[in-house]
Parts: structure tokens; C-alpha cells; sequence
């Protein structure tokens, strides 16, 4: 089986949630013996196929963007090229220009659509783009949410003529490096080992802003690694604040993350807005068996920390709420070890790489099969 993934951007041009689970669902889907192939845009497409571990990378040349929509004239050809090699075609939602692509060439092949995430801030954009939204999901054979939370609250997953399915995203344990001893000591001498931890792109809707009030007050400290567009702005606050509790660290590798998460306390992921319509980081919480604490915002958040069980959810944008939480994983050190071994039992059953790309798989199979 050949599959085609489409989406509007990927390694190493950008680095976000869902260019890790594309790389996480090929690098499944191989072991399963599917053939794969992603197909993206790229600023400079130079060169315009590259070889990665996971899969072949296709990529078009961005002509202009608009709103985070990357659009390329290159990649009209392109695509009904690449639909001649594939047996199947994954879309990843929202990239309106790939709704495009889909209507102009490939109505007629096999077709599945991740929907990853409502349309969340572009809403006065969003009506010109609900008609070719709405042709297009309504023109592929099978659309797949990541969490049952998400079909309940979206609006559009409510409106399909065909019920969704609901795949979890998923990684691989195997595909992470181990914590390594010496940079396990090295982080500790730095850091200590009674943090909380923030990993992600610094994104306008991480909710870190609440995170930072929520320092004020706490007697534990907190580090946040990543970077991102809000890296200034968090910078400025932590120097208004005079929070000596946060530590911003930046980018880190994936060995220092490993490291990190291994050192923490627990994990804090404060995003407050729709826009965090799953949360790949915290289901890396999850495999370390850390426990978690997040924001109840009606997405796939709370189908990964399940509040009380693995950890515990709070209203977005509630500082004192989200220093509570933090202060009740300090104070019980066995119930957060009971948390972590939960969210790690989680993981196991529901968020591991092979049952994605085995589920995924069995979704393949009945689309070709009622094709055909």
C-alpha cells in the first residue's frame, strides 16, 4: 500500500505537534509494511526531495502565505504527479490550500483527513473558507479525530453527513533517546529535581502567561524549555515579575528533554485556548510517567490527563486554580508517583506509535475496500 501524507509544512523547515505525528505515524505505517511518502511546501524547496528516516519528502516551493496558509503554484502539478504514485491520500487538518489541491485533483483517489484542529483564529477569514471547507470534507471518504472530547465540541465534527472516527495521536518510545545518566546529573546540579516542567513551541495559546501569575506565590520552582513567537514577550514578563521560580531555558535537544522530564516533578501545560487541540508533549508526560497538570478546554487535553487519575485539570486562564494543582502534586508525593504510573499505563494502552498506525491502517483498508 502507498500513501500519500499532505500537509503544509514539515522537518526541517518548521517543528511542531503535527510534524511530529506525521514522522510518528510513517515511521509506523513502514513497520507495517505501507509505502509513504509526505507531501508539503517548503520556503526555498531546495532540495525539492529529501530522504528522511520516516519517509521521502516531496516538497513545492511556497509562492505567498496568508494567515499561516501556505500557497504554491508549484504544487498544483506536483500533487496530481504525486496522485499517480498513491494508493491513498492522508490530509492533515487545517491547511485550506490543501483543501484546495484535494477538490481540484484528488476527489477520485482514496482519501482519509486528520482533523487535527478547528479553525480557531482566523474566524473573520472563516467564512470565505467554509465553503471550500465544507466540499472538502464532505468529498473524503473517511475524517479522523484525535480525541472523543474534540467530536463532542467542534462544531464541524458535529456537522458530518459521516460520523468521525477517533484515532489518538501517538508516539514511539523507541524513536526518543534514553535519559541519559551524565546529562540527568548535569541538568540536576542546574537545576535541582523538585521542578515542574513546560515543554512545547511558545505559541499564543500555551497559556503561559498563566503559568508565570501562578509562579507568584508558589513555593516550587518551574522550567520552561522551548522557543517560539511569545519567547520575547515571556522573557519581558519574567523581568517585570522578578520571578526567580522560572526558568526559561530556550530550545533543547531531544536527549535534554528526556533528561528534563526524567528530573521533573510533574509536567504543567497551561494552554487555554481551542487552538491546543491535543498536546503532543503531553503524551511524552505521559510515557515518562510524570503526572500532569493541564487546562479543561473541551479538546484532547483531558483525553490525555484524565483529572484526578493522572493528574489534574483546572480552568484555563486560572492562575491561583493552576497553583493549587501544582502545590497538591508537591505535598503528596505518593499520589503523584500513583498519577505518573497511571499516565504511563495511558500511554501504553492508548498513545503508543503502533496503535496509531495500526488503527490507522484498518481505516486505509476499509476506504480501498469500499472504492473498490
Amino acid at each position: 500500500m502507498k500513501v500519500l501524507h499532505v500537509y503544509k509544512t514539515y522537518y526541517p523547515d518548521s517543528v511542531g505537534g503535527i510534524e511530529q505525528v506525521l514522522a510518528q505515524l510513517a515511521r509506523g505505517l513502514a513497520g507495517l509494511g505501507v509505502e509513504n511518502r509526505i507531501f508539503t511546501l517548503s520556503p526555498t524547496a531546495q532540495p525539492a526531495v529529501i530522504q528522511r528516516p520516516e519517509s521521502e519528502v516531496h516538497r513545492s516551493r511556497v509562492t505567498l502565505e496568508i494567515a499561516s496558509n501556505p500557497m504554491s503554484l508549484s504544487a498544483i502539478g506536483e500533487f496530481r504527479r504525486q496522485l499517480a504514485w498513491a494508493d491513498i491520500v492522508h490530509y492533515q487538518f487545517p491547511w485550506p490550500f490543501g483543501d484546495l489541491l484535494h477538490v481540484l485533483w484528488g476527489s477520485r483517489k482514496p482519501s482519509v483527513v486528520s482533523y487535527q484542529s478547528d479553525v480557531v483564529r482566523q474566524k473573520r477569514l472563516m467564512r470565505a473558507y467554509a465553503p471550500l471547507m465544507n466540499r472538502f470534507l464532505a468529498s473524503v471518504d473517511q475524517v479522523v479525530a484525535t480525541s472523543p472530547g474534540y467530536v463532542r465540541t467542534s462544531s464541524v465534527l458535529q456537522s458530518l453527513q459521516r460520523p468521525a472516527r477517533v484515532i489518538p495521536n501517538g508516539i514511539d518510545e523507541a524513536s526518543y533517546p534514553h535519559a541519559d545518566p551524565a546529562r540527568v546529573r548535569r541538568w540536576r546540579d542546574e537545576l535541582g529535581d523538585d521542578f515542574f516542567l513546560f515543554v512545547g513551541v511558545l505559541r499564543y495559546y500555551k497559556g503561559l502567561h498563566t503559568l508565570i501569575e501562578a509562579a507568584r506565590g508558589f513555593d516550587g520552582r518551574i522550567v520552561i524549555a522551548g522557543d517560539g513567537e511569545e519567547s520575547t514577550t515571556l522573557q519581558r514578563a519574567l523581568e517585570q515579575e522578578g520571578c526567580g521560580r522560572v526558568r526559561l531555558l530556550g530550545h533543547v535537544s531531544d536527549e535534554d528533554k528526556m533528561a528534563l522530564l526524567h528530573l521533573s516533578k510533574g509536567f504543567v501545560f497551561p494552554s487555554h485556548l481551542r487552538s491546543e487541540a491535543f498536546g503532543m508533549s503531553l503524551v511524552e508526560a505521559a510515557m515518562a510517567g510524570k503526572p500532569m497538570i493541564s487546562c479543561e478546554i473541551g479538546t484532547g487535553t483531558s483525553y490525555i490527563n484524565l483529572d484526578g487519575v493522572t493528574g489534574w485539570t483546572v480552568p484555563p486562564d486560572d492562575a491561583p486554580r493552576l497553583r493549587e494543582a501544582m502545590q497538591r502534586v508537591q505535598a503528596d508525593a505518593a499520589q503523584a508517583a500513583s498519577m505518573g504510573q497511571r499516565a504511563r499505563q495511558r500511554y501504553e494502552d492508548l498513545f503508543s506509535a503502533r496503535h496509531m498506525a495500526d488503527a490507522y491502517l484498518e481505516v486505509y483498508r476499509e476506504v480501498l475496500a469500499a472504492k473498490r
